[in-house]
């Protein structure tokens, strides 16, 4: 059994084990999380059985609740995603899959670039992007509004790089940082921020506009000072669709409103309960209470998907239902296994002894503030690709600790530290992410101008987030 510093240097050894058995092993990184929890429970001690019985929790001499054996932690861990998010990941996915499947991002991504896309192409990439990866999958949106970028750079000339460094990082952003997608709902859930996730959206959407404004002078820097094969061969390609061949492809496009309502009704809903928590006096107890329900996220979200099915009934698609929530499932299945083992890891290291001897020592952690689990997401995403491993893992480090750098009991803090784990997680994107492919492959350009473009633009990303939470974080400080 160890404790003390002994302890800490085998979390982060386990921790190095886990990074090379996902980056070099290939090992999936549920097996590689759930080992490396399982592994630390052994070397911290906590006990096969207590008098004989694996599944229970023990207890101190006045009876006050300790920790469990290890087969009670892990379980204890790994149910708690199950019981809580899960619902509302999949709410969310499939939220997600209806507007891809009907049109309506390619309808919100229309909506954008009308708005914008005259006065700047890269612009209303970057921002059509941030939008429509709120619900959809970084993956999937850039695949999905792709055509669009190449049909507004053979229409306006503008450079093809440019807009698929905008396109990407806008998408990129919300994916890392913005609920619903899995990576910072996960974080969120896993540090205790379910019943706050407005706090999360609010300050997410704020922390995201440094990135986006980096992202966007990058795009159009890069734009002027790279080609890639896209721009040297569109304006001959006859392959490139027409605005009019890709809403033909759908069938047409579905009303504007119906397509934002599913992902604004939970927004507002969540925003309204969060304004009636604070804000409503006493006497409007009644309303309170009502608001809160219907904000709670798990009502929020079915509320969503309810206006997703509307959706799919008007635009006559309601028969793929069935398959689009089949291939959901299966999508959301890893990343769902993957949480929970992110949550079976904190589990381990609030029950290990390790965060007492982190709270007598305190001093050694809170100096770096919040670039402590900025520095350990951006380790586990360089090494191993995943941005939303990166920041499940990072979240069920970081849980058991919050108390020792002093981040308990503010909201915003906490919203805060789910930012960093998010910036931590944009570096760097590579050649082991499967979204640095996606990016530089769909736009034409080489391994080497993606890393050239692409690669450092993920960097820069991550330190204007960075920037702008500590410029946040210090502005809170002084007003509260």
């Amino acid at each position: 059994m160890l404790t003390g510093i002994w302890l800490i240097l085998a979390f982060l050894f386990v921790v190095v084990l886990m990074i090379l058995a996902i980056s070099k092993l290939n090992l999936h990184p549920f097996l590689a999380i759930m080992a490396a929890a399982v592994l630390l429970a052994i070397v911290s001690g906590i006990p096969f059985h207590i008098n004989g019985n694996p599944n229970v929790g023990s207890t101190n001499v006045d009876g006050v609740f300790n920790a469990g054996t290890l087969a009670w932690t892990v379980g204890q861990g790994f149910m708690a995603i199950f019981s809580g998010i899960g619902i509302v990941i999949i709410l969310g996915a499939l939220i997600g899959g209806i507007l891809e499947a009907t049109g309506g991002a390619f309808k919100i991504a229309d909506m954008i670039i009308r708005l914008l896309g005259k006065a700047s192409p890269t612009a209303a990439m970057v921002v059509m992007g941030w939008v429509v990866s709120v619900p959809v999958f970084c993956d999937s949106g850039f695949v999905i509004i792709n055509p669009v970028r190449r049909t507004i750079v053979k229409r306006t000339g503008t450079s093809g790089v440019a807009t698929a460094l905008g396109l990407g990082a806008g998408l990129y952003t919300s994916h890392v940082l913005v609920p619903l997608t899995p990576g910072p709902l996960g974080a969120a859930d896993v540090l205790g921020m379910m019943d706050y996730l407005w706090t999360v959206m609010w300050v997410s959407l704020i922390i995201s506009i440094p990135g986006l404004i980096a992202a966007y002078f990058w795009a159009v820097y890069r734009g002027r000072k790279d080609k890639s094969e896209e721009d040297l061969a569109i304006k001959d390609d006859a392959t490139v669709k027409s605005y009019d061949e890709i809403v033909k492809e759908f069938g047409g496009l579905p009303n504007g409103f119906l397509s934002l309502l599913p992902i604004l009704a939970p927004i507002l809903m969540m925003a309204m309960a969060q304004i009636a928590h604070n804000l409503f006096p006493a006497e409007w107890a009644t309303a309170t209470a009502v608001f809160r329900v219907l904000g709670f996220p798990i009502v929020a979200l079915t509320v969503g998907f309810l206006f997703g099915i509307i959706l799919l009934a008007v635009t006559k698609k309601l028969p793929k239902f069935n398959g689009l929530t089949n291939d959901t499932l299966k999508m959301l299945g890893p990343i769902l296994f993957i949480t929970a083992a992110g949550a079976t890891l904190g589990r381990v290291i609030q029950d290990s002894g390790m965060v007492p001897f982190i709270e007598y020592h305190a001093d050694v952690f809170t100096w770096m503030g919040l670039a402590f689990p900025f520095l350990i997401s951006a380790i586990i995403k360089t090494a191993q690709g995943s941005s939303t491993v990166a920041m499940i893992a990072t979240a069920g480090i970081m849980m058991p600790l919050l108390g020792a750098m002093g981040w308990e009991g503010s909201s915003i803090t906490i919203a805060l530290v789910v930012m960093a784990i998010g910036a931590g997680s944009m570096m760097a994107s590579h050649a082991n992410d499967s979204y640095f492919w996606v990016v530089s492959k769909l736009s034409g350009q080489t391994p080497q101008q993606g890393y050239k473009n692409w690669t450092s633009m993920t960097v820069i990303q991550g330190v204007a987030v960075m920037i702008g939470i500590f410029a946040f974080y210090g502005i809170y400080q002084l007003v509260s």
